[in-house]
């Protein structure tokens, strides 16, 4: 087929693109712009990429596409999914075509929940890639374990103990498109008898779609209705929330959790204890399955919140795939991490530079605990961006001032978004105040890096925190550092 993804720079559409590409079909996409780290990706991809919307991309010289993949940041009245509408085009969202074109016939790993999700889904696929499975996968990051982040592995392979192929896809609760308002994991499931799934948390966000947390519950109580019999749900513990929901479910369900975690009263199948960072960065921690100990792991990215990401998966890929313990434990030693999540990417005269995705609370101070775990000396420096819908709003006020205990310096860029009523955004100023002497709000990104090269020493740590490009921030940084005299 020919097909175009109009939003094609995110990125789950962006994932698509590849994968679509990998089955053969002649692939165009467009966007507003090209970012990386998706847009490089693309690049590299023989994907045809076209900046900006327009009717000609679709309706200009040369047939029209077979199908229009249209993204869920797209509104009805963009002139591609106008035009597309006008002229009876064939038109899918990005999660339906996923689940018609790649899962379908497969046996779908489906990674969900509030946080952790690319890296949770990353570490899956790697497993039962280590472990012989030839996985498909659809990850909503860049890997950097493999060269795309998706791949449609070997999908005509039968597994002689655990049915058809796996295949590792991203589960996000965002709305599918703008004409079917669900969430896209809907999409994911009920593919066939003996689905598998993960909930790492259930903790309100997305605040534009959802507008209270009994509506963003509602979205996984979806989920769990829509899981099969014979299925099974691999659950956060500790997050009543999250198996108070899973309970409802249909499918098995299997906990995990971290030692001194309160579960109140349920034990947890799969059972961590974290020990130190040893002198190579690695985080090690004891592993327990049904109280039998399966002994010591070294995981390369840091963190509480990577521990638990790493049991969700080993217990996924062993209980539902057959994967043994030891083949899991293999795999981790040598899993290299996503981009964007605690993502090195310069040490300019001796200042280790971080690219970190994390937006919400939780995140946030998980992701600055883990780099303080990694680098205990040197001050740490949080430059934080509020980007998202969520993030730009007030309704986590109180969160965020708890959320920065682990850094020395905080630093608050300007909003992302320009459109939230006044009365109802985040004060940066007031965390500020919130947080003492340490912390500042800032008017501008060129503030921010004068504050910066003025400030940080050999042997600091800084933490660049958002979910967007922050104005081209990482990479002024990084030059303002390099360029800085001693």
């Amino acid at each position: 087929m020919r097909v175009h993804l109009t939003g094609v720079c995110g990125t789950g559409m962006g994932s698509l693109a590849l994968l679509l590409r990998e089955a053969g079909h002649d692939v165009s996409g467009s966007d507003i712009r090209f970012d990386p780290p998706m847009g490089d990706v693309l690049r590299g991809a023989d994907i045809r990429l076209l900046e900006g919307y327009s009717r000609e991309h679709l309706l200009g010289e040369g047939a029209p596409p077979d199908l229009v993949v249209i993204g869920n940041a797209i509104r009805k009245d963009n002139v591609e999914a106008v035009a597309a509408e006008a002229a009876k085009l064939a038109r899918t969202s990005m999660s339906r075509a996923l689940r018609d074109h790649f899962l379908a016939g497969r046996k779908p790993l489906v990674v969900c929940g509030t946080h952790g999700k690319t890296t949770t889904s990353a570490l899956a696929a790697w497993i039962l890639t280590r472990a012989g499975k030839e996985p498909g996968y659809f990850i909503g990051g860049v890997t950097k374990n493999f060269p795309e982040s998706a791949s449609r592995g070997s999908p005509h392979r039968k597994l002689t103990a655990t049915g058809p192929s796996p295949f590792v896809v991203e589960g996000d609760e965002y709305d599918a498109v703008y004409w079917a308002k669900e969430p896209k994991f809907l999409d994911y499931v009920g593919i066939g008898p003996d689905d598998v799934a993960i909930v790492t948390s259930v903790e309100h966000d997305h605040i534009d779609i959802y507008p209270d947390p009994a509506s963003y519950e509602r979205a996984f109580d979806g989920l769990a209705r829509a899981l099969p019999p014979g299925g099974l749900v691999v659950c956060e513990g500790h997050d009543a929330r999250a198996v108070e929901i899973m309970q409802q479910s249909k499918a098995r369900l299997s906990a995990y959790a971290l030692q001194g975690d309160d579960t109140r009263g349920r034990p947890a199948e799969w059972l961590g204890a974290p020990g130190i960072v040893d002198d190579e960065g690695r985080q090690l921690f004891d592993l327990y399955a049904g109280g039998v100990s399966c002994g010591r792991f070294a995981l390369p990215v840091p963190g509480l919140h990577n521990v638990r990401n790493a049991i969700a998966a080993i217990a996924a890929c062993a209980e539902g795939f057959g994967v043994p313990v030891a083949t899991a434990r293999a795999a981790l030693a040598t899993f290299l991490g996503v981009k964007r999540r605690q993502d090195l990417i310069g040490e300019p005269r001796g200042v280790r530079v971080y690219d970190d995705f994390a937006h919400h609370p939780t995140a946030v101070d998980e992701t600055l605990r883990a780099l303080r775990s990694r680098h205990p000396t040197g001050k740490l420096w949080a430059v934080f961006e509020p980007r998202s819908a969520t993030a730009c709003r007030a309704i986590h006020q109180e969160a965020y001032a708890r959320s920065f205990g682990a850094a020395d310096r905080v630093l608050f860029a300007p909003l992302g978004r320009t459109n939230v009523p006044e009365e109802e955004r985040l004060d940066t100023r007031g965390l500020a105040r919130a947080l003492g002497d340490k912390a500042e709000a800032m008017d501008s990104i060129d503030d921010i890096v004068d504050r910066v090269r003025a400030g940080v020493e050999a042997g600091d740590v800084v933490a660049l925190l958002s979910n967007g490009a922050m104005g081209g921030l990482h990479a002024r940084i990084l030059g303002a550092l390099a360029e800085r005299t001693s």
